[in-house]
This record gives structure tokens, sequence and C-alpha cells, in this order.
């Protein structure tokens, strides 16, 4: 029985996991939408919520502790000085995922996670511009 056991193993050892993480956290706060799978995008969103959280308070110890969790100093002080700004009055749900199909290669299911109110000029070069409907109607894909 699975009792008390959470997340998944993604067949990969806790290192390589964890530096996933790290690393699809660190592009998802840089760039505000990321492209993955969705259950790595269904195990990332409650990473990410918790270093916004903690980028909230805005205190030495905090930064000190997201250099520590993401390995830059840039993508931290975007996180303060951009994003817990802009999540200030928000309790919480700052992520979206957004189901974007099947992979070609293996049929994996896909999807967009981006941030809420994100900056749609943060995007990486070559990536195509999603768009949610208001009403969450299914997303589009323009170019």
């Amino acid at each position: 029985m699975r009792h008390g056991i959470s997340g998944r193993k993604f067949n990969r050892p806790s290192a390589h996991r964890k530096s996933m993480f790290a690393n699809l956290a660190k592009s998802l706060i840089q760039f505000e939408q990321i492209k993955t799978t969705v259950p790595k995008a269904k195990d990332l969103r409650p990473i990410v919520e918790k270093l916004v959280t903690l980028g909230k308070k805005n205190t030495l110890h905090a930064r000190r502790q997201l250099i520590s969790k993401l390995g830059s100093n840039e993508t931290t002080t975007k996180l303060l000085d951009v994003l817990a700004k802009r999540y200030a009055d928000r309790p919480g749900g700052y992520l979206r995922i957004i189901k974007a199909g099947y992979r070609y290669g293996d049929n994996a299911p896909m999807a967009y996670i981006e941030f809420i109110d994100r900056d749609p000029a943060a995007k990486p070069k070559g990536e195509k511009e999603v768009v949610a409907d208001e009403d969450m109607a299914p997303a589009t894909a323009t170019a």
C-alpha cells in the first residue's frame, strides 16, 4: 500500500530528480511559461508555488534559501523583485497547467505550465505563444 508516499520517481535517481526539478523551476521563473510533460508539470507546480511564497517574505534568509534551491542569483532576483511583488496580494495558486496534446516521438502527454498573470515578453525565442481564454477553454497556439 502507498500510504503517505507522494511524488513520482520518473525512473531517475534522487539527485537527478532534484536537479531536474531545480532546472525546470529555474526555466519557469525565467521564461514564465515552459512546455513539459503533464506528470512533470503536476509535480513542478507545488515546488514553484512554495518558492514564490518564500519569495514573498523578501528577507535575507529567504533570499539565501532561494539561491540554495535555484542555484542562480539572476533567477532569485527576478523571483524576489518581479514575481513576489506581482503576487503579493494573492494567497496562492500562482500557476496554471494547460494540456497541449501528445509528443510526436513517444506519444507522451504534453502541457504548458505558466504563471497566471505572466509577462508575454518573457518567453524564450522560437517558442509559440499560448493564449488562454477568459473562461479557461482549451488554449490555442499561435505563432
